[in-house]
């Protein structure tokens, strides 16, 4: 990566900080992933979203899954849209977790959903998702795909990969001591013996 490229990923989270400034709308969807439990905001970092001076609307039930209702982004100032096309119709800026794809409810891309001089924040992971990319090209959308934000000091506020793998790591070792069936042995009494786990 260029020096000029990583000044440019930079600029584009001051740009964000600045974009604040004439009231923009920052939605945020429910994730449509089977068994995708996150939500890309939280009634807490929607308040720090609130004091840059954005407006967070959020669809119904966007938070359900991760134990945000509905009432807590009441609490914490967000708007609660009517469904999800309200939604992607009236964000500036959408974030998400999971990269658009087709809405079960709505029966269309949420890529379609996007329109020209919407931003959308999201990991999208380019490489794999060529298409996708072209959906959102040709919808004239701007696109950040935080999976490829640079991983170096400037850009740390934005490094979104290492705190997931870093949770996906714990999930796998609680994961792992559930098949092994059995207590771990560094759990046991020392005359205890129980065969290591694989």
């Amino acid at each position: 990566m260029t020096i000029a490229e990583v000044e440019q990923t930079t600029q584009s989270s001051e740009a964000l900080e600045s974009m604040a400034s004439v009231s923009r709308k920052v939605g945020i969807p429910k994730e449509v992933y089977p068994g995708e439990q996150r939500v890309a905001a939280t009634p807490d970092t929607a308040k720090v979203l609130q004091k840059m001076g954005f407006e967070v609307w959020v669809e119904p039930g966007a938070g359900d899954r991760a134990n945000f209702s509905d009432d807590l982004y009441k609490q914490a100032g967000c708007h609660i849209c009517s469904d999800a096309k309200q939604l992607w119709a009236i964000a500036d800026i959408v974030l998400k977790v999971r990269a658009p794809q087709h809405h079960p409810e709505l029966g269309v891309h949420e890529a379609e959903l996007t329109h020209s001089g919407q931003t959308l924040i999201s990991f999208i992971w380019p490489a794999q998702n060529a298409e996708l990319l072209e959906q959102l090209a040709t919808q004239k959308a701007t696109v950040l795909a935080m999976d490829s934000v640079p991983r170096i000091t400037r850009a740390q506020k934005m490094d979104a990969l290492s705190s997931t793998a870093n949770l996906a790591g714990y999930r796998a070792v609680i994961e792992a001591a559930h098949q092994f069936g059995r207590f771990l042995p560094d759990k046991l009494p020392q005359p205890e013996k129980s065969p290591p786990p694989k």
